[in-house]
């Protein structure tokens, strides 16, 4: 390309973002003809500023610090995963999470060698969605899986084990989660988790427990509340029931489900978080952004986590065009002005907040 009397060869570039920021725009890119499906990274767009250096389309959204990527992966981690694994290594659990930990860099399975914050418990190997951009199960057509399921379910006693040891020794903002990347739907496991929770209760009331769920089965997370589940975090693409069962290619459920399951969690004295996962374009469409609205307005939903979709943006979009709600692009700080007015009080962030902060969700 010409710039002047110069001629430049341009670059596609763009960025992964660091915890605690969400993207406003993905790159501009051509889509030939011959191209494959892009790994699962949530693609940004980025430049450069003479002035600045490299810059990203970004917002931050989250100022926590307590996921800084310089606190995670660090030399001793590898130590740390091993002393554990001696004492514990007959709980296959274990031996998933330090997978999860050294070689796919999880961060919330590494906090559970750690002993701090949020740590993990990997719940269920089947799945009743489908979803596009699954980051552990892909078909052969599509990307490689950025992460493995384990090969067998864990029993209530494996799971409360791994829950139990956290909640009583971890510092930070002290809670477990059933429910993983690396997983299917912990929901379709219900009732080894209710177990698992009375389990964990019987020894240690401390910390936080919730469940990272796709909502799809009310009557179950309502049993794991009446277990002592305090609160959970419902994944989501979008509240305009075609665009999500198009991304989430749902089996024997349907949004009708999910939404029942935010109205139900929030009714039941759970602390009740929307993951919601965010495309620049297609989230902030005027349509996506009233229905996303009526949803967090009408629960009283606490807590909205914008998460940036980690997928081929092609691939995506293949989909939007054909389900999304439409109208036209309000952008990601308009969407998020426009839910904090929906929902007066809503924490808008990254990161599950503790015990302690669910008190100052009204900041």
């Amino acid at each position: 390309m010409h710039l002047g009397s110069r001629v430049i060869r341009p670059i596609a570039v763009g960025a992964v973002l660091p915890p605690g920021w969400t993207r406003l725009a993905v790159p501009a890119y051509r889509k030939l003809s011959i191209a494959p499906v892009l790994p699962q990274w949530a693609y940004t767009m980025a430049g450069w500023d003479p002035a600045i250096g490299h810059v990203v389309w970004a917002l931050r959204t989250d100022r926590r610090s307590h996921w800084d990527p310089a606190t995670h992966s660090t030399p001793e981690l590898p130590a740390r995963v091993d002393r554990i694994l001696a004492e514990h290594g007959g709980n296959p659990l274990y031996r998933q999470l330090a997978r999860c930990a050294l070689e796919w860099n999880c961060f919330t399975a590494q906090n559970t060698f750690y002993v701090r914050d949020e740590g993990a418990i990997p719940a269920s190997v089947g799945c009743n969605a489908r979803c596009v951009g699954c980051i552990s199960e892909q078909p052969e057509e599509g990307p490689p899986s950025s992460h493995e399921r384990m090969d067998e379910p864990p029993g209530a006693k494996e799971m409360a084990e791994i829950g139990a040891a956290h909640l009583a020794a971890a510092s930070g903002r002290t809670m477990v989660s059933f429910g993983q990347g690396c997983e299917g739907e912990p929901l379709t496991r219900g009732d080894a988790i209710a177990r698992a929770i009375g389990l964990i209760r019987a020894r240690t009331d401390r910390g936080s427990i919730n469940i990272n769920t796709n909502g799809s089965l009310p009557e179950r997370l309502l049993a794991l509340a009446d277990a002592g589940l305090d609160a959970c975090r419902i994944s989501l693409n979008s509240a305009h029931a075609p665009l999500y069962e198009a991304y989430y290619r749902p089996v024997g459920y349907g949004f009708a489900d999910v939404a029942q399951s935010v109205r139900l969690a929030k009714r039941r004295g759970l602390y009740t978080a929307l993951n919601l996962l965010t495309f620049p374009g297609v989230t902030d469409q005027e349509g996506e952004a009233t229905a996303l609205c009526a949803l967090v307005g009408s629960a009283g939903v606490d807590q909205v986590q914008v998460r940036s979709l980690a997928i081929d943006p092609e691939q995506y979009l293949e989909i939007a065009r054909r389900h999304a709600a439409g109208g036209r692009i309000l952008g990601m700080r308009e969407l998020i002005r426009r839910l904090r007015v929906a929902r007066p009080g809503l924490v808008v962030g990254n990161f599950a907040r503790g015990l302690s902060e669910r008190a100052s969700r009204h900041r």
